[in-house]
């Protein structure tokens, strides 16, 4: 797969980053060469390789899903500038 200079001004476009006519070039080689490098990586095989979370072995740190009865309305909104019945009060802006 290779980009285009129309491709990259789109996607400068898509990215709402000013390249300059000059920079397109550029920025076309840098692009072509990183979707280049992104294939040589799709020909690896990795098949019998665990996925990974860190470098260093370790396992995720998890907590235990448990359902409770909440009951911290009161502590949620005690600092809203102004509540009502548990929910917080906002101006309104739309006419």
């Amino acid at each position: 797969m290779s980009v285009d200079a129309q491709t990259v001004r789109r996607i400068a476009h898509l990215a709402r980053i000013a390249v300059s006519e000059e920079d397109v070039a550029p920025l076309q080689g840098e692009l072509n060469a990183i979707l280049a490098f992104v294939e040589q990586l799709g020909a690896v095989d990795v098949s019998g390789v665990e996925p990974m979370t860190s470098v260093t072995p370790m396992r995720m740190k998890k907590r235990e899903d448990v359902v409770t009865e909440g009951g911290r309305a009161t502590d949620i909104v005690a600092n809203a500038p102004e509540t009502e019945d548990h929910y917080f009060l906002v101006p309104k802006v739309v006419e």
